[in-house]
């Protein structure tokens, strides 16, 4: 049972980590996917900035 258990872990690690890639099918997806997810942080970084 302590072996099922920590299979089950397993997976759903795998799942939760593979997941974001289901959404970009080429690396090409995969990189605008990640340019987007910079610009964002880019932009809140100045919003935020205090000067």
């Amino acid at each position: 049972m302590k072996k099922f258990k920590k299979w089950i872990r397993c997976l759903a690690l795998v799942t939760v980590l593979l997941a974001p890639l289901s959404a970009c099918n080429t690396m090409e997806g995969l990189g605008r996917d990640t340019k987007a997810a910079g610009d964002a942080l880019t932009g809140a970084a100045k919003d935020n900035k205090g000067y």
